[in-house]
């Protein structure tokens, strides 16, 4: 998985793929525990998948909340009698 795919997704696809990339650590967390892991490099790259997904969603997230609000069509003027 690389960054600039994980660009394209939206903030809500990030976060499903978070939680499930967390849940796979877990189960190869638990085959390594048990000695049912072939490859202990899968436990590394997972956990590698998960801090670039997790570091392209706050970037997505603080670029969402930094940006400008819309400008109001109302004017503010204040009438003087």
């Amino acid at each position: 998985m690389k960054a600039h795919e994980l660009n394209e997704l939206s903030i809500q696809e990030l976060r499903q793929r978070l939680a499930d990339e967390q849940e796979a650590l877990a189960n190869l967390r638990f085959q390594l525990a048990t000695s049912q892991l072939e490859s202990p490099i899968k436990v590394r790259t997972v956990r590698r998948d998960i801090a670039r997904l997790m570091t392209v969603l706050l970037v997505k997230e603080r670029s969402t909340a930094a940006a400008p609000a819309p400008a109001s069509t109302k004017t503010n003027e204040v009438k003087t009698s």
